[in-house]
């Protein structure tokens, strides 16, 4: 494996399983030092630096709840100037838009836009500095584009307006080798479904085939390495619609 990565350093958000877990095991092999992000698994974190160790890779990491005021400050102050953020974490909760109180808004886009924007915010000034950096934002299933929703309205409109961060940023970082874009994978199966979340998978992805977080991240690294890819809105899903 080419080591395009090295002497890159790379901060990655909900690094300690499913998908995230995925694209940090995969900047490794590429050789970037790797700064690992978890919730609050002590074992999870434990388990993804050691898998990470074994392909040779620098790595730290920490455990901090994402969800809460100042978050994306806390992340960064004993991580700055990442040459690489990976955000592949976000809340998930469903009801049907009529049900939903300011208290439920408040937790999805917090945690949905509110702290990867934050994140992008206070990571730009360093990376416009070095004249180089890469930004790979996770959006939902369907949120490429402004759709409607049935019980995921929340959820799905602050993980749309992911999109305008990633193309503000990457309007702001085009002459400095700056990329930033958006990847929104289908559905996946990861170890956090159980049962029923994986037979649902199954059975509404196109093909009765979802996707695997393996997959998932090979793209990224395509995104990522590709400099031409900037300001992008990708879905990866098969083309499902829910």
């Amino acid at each position: 494996m080419e080591k395009v990565f090295s002497n890159k350093k790379a901060l990655v958000i909900g690094g300690t399983g499913g998908i995230g877990k995925a694209v940090a095991l995969a900047l490794a092999e590429r050789g970037a030092e790797l700064i690992i992000h978890g919730g609050s698994s002590q074992e999870r974190l434990e388990s993804t630096l050691k898998a990470i160790k074994g392909l040779g890779a620098d790595v730290r990491g920490f455990l901090c709840p994402a969800d809460a005021s100042g978050a994306a400050e806390r992340v960064l102050a004993g991580f700055p100037d990442p040459d690489i953020l990976i955000c592949a974490w976000g809340p998930f909760r469903q009801g049907s838009l009529e049900t939903l109180n300011s208290d439920f808004w408040q937790e999805m886009v917090a945690g949905n836009l509110i702290f990867p924007g934050t994140l992008v915010s206070l990571i730009l000034p360093g990376m416009l500095k070095k004249n180089w950096g890469r930004i790979l934002l996770f959006g939902g299933t369907n949120t490429d584009i402004i759709r409607g929703f049935t019980t995921t309205t929340a959820y799905a409109a602050a993980k749309t307006a992911l999109g305008v961060v990633a193309k503000s940023a990457a309007r702001m970082g085009a002459n400095c080798g700056l990329t930033c874009n958006v990847i929104c994978p289908g559905l996946t199966d990861t170890e956090y479904l159980d049962e029923n979340g994986l037979r649902y998978n199954r059975e509404h992805s196109p093909g009765g085939l979802s996707l695997e977080p393996g997959e998932i991240a090979r793209v990224c690294m395509a995104i990522l390495e590709n400099p031409g890819i900037n300001g992008a809105i990708i879905p990866m899903d098969k083309g499902i619609i829910l």
